[in-house]
């Protein structure tokens, strides 16, 4: 029996997010530079896109660059913003054709001009898809973001928009990046790492991860079943005990 077969397409996660790890290493593995693996990277984030979109799954987060990764070699990041502005280009027609909407969180401002300008483009062609929304995480770390929610409840307080005692989960949800999307039920790391890396931290108290050894240049539809069937395999009591879940 195939993989995909084995999906109970009744319990899907609605969002999943993915940590997408080892590409250098995948590159060094073939004695080419690092540039080389984060270019074959680009066909397991066209893997993983169409299988969540097939399957149903509503949201797809892909932690692509943090704000700790702008300490990589020079030369690395320039390759990384070129490479992010052509596979913008290139994939917003496919985007479309698969009515896939594309958006963003991070301190996406601070990208290069030509970068923000294509990611920008790719957000505004696409904002009437319906089927499943694409989330990059872009100059993004969970820290970054939990600062700026406070700073924007802080603003709020100040202006007589909310008083201390208002602030509650929701209002600092409100506050983030993701006010419009919903925490992940499903995260996802590549490469064999058991770390979360500063990535939706607050987003992903429940939420159940699933630490994959396959390196993200090799991550393939099948790899992205895995990881569901093993998510559906899993009891999600939030709190409660499991007599409690099945009253």
């Amino acid at each position: 029996m195939d993989l995909k077969s084995q999906i109970n397409l009744e319990k899907l996660p609605k969002h999943i997010a993915i940590i997408m790890d080892g590409n250098g290493r995948w590159a060094k593995q073939h004695g080419k530079p690092r540039v080389f693996g984060h270019k074959n990277g680009v066909i397991a984030v066209r893997e993983a896109t169409e299988a969540a979109a097939e399957l149903g799954v509503k949201f797809l987060t892909l932690y692509a660059f943090s704000t700790e990764n702008w300490n990589r070699p020079k030369l690395e990041v320039n390759a990384l913003m070129r490479l992010l502005v052509e596979t913008l280009h290139k994939e917003v027609e496919t985007l479309n054709k698969n009515d896939i909407r594309l958006q963003a969180i991070g301190d996406i401002s601070k990208l290069p001009e030509r970068t923000y300008q294509a990611l920008l483009q790719g957000i505004e062609d696409t904002k009437d898809n319906t089927r499943m929304t694409l989330v990059l995480a872009l100059n993004y770390s969970a820290r970054w973001e939990i600062i700026d929610a406070c700073r924007r409840l802080a603003q709020q307080v100040l202006a007589g928009e909310a008083s201390p005692a208002q602030i509650d989960e929701q209002l600092f949800s409100n506050a983030l990046n993701t006010r419009d999307i919903p925490d992940p039920e499903l995260l996802i790391r590549t490469s064999g790492e058991n770390r979360i890396s500063n990535f939706l931290l607050w987003q992903i108290a429940y939420t159940e991860l699933y630490f994959s050894p396959a390196f993200w240049p090799d991550f393939r539809k099948e790899h992205l079943y895995q990881a569901i069937i093993d998510y559906q395999q899993r009891e999600r009591r939030f709190g409660k005990i499991s007599e409690q879940l099945v009253q």
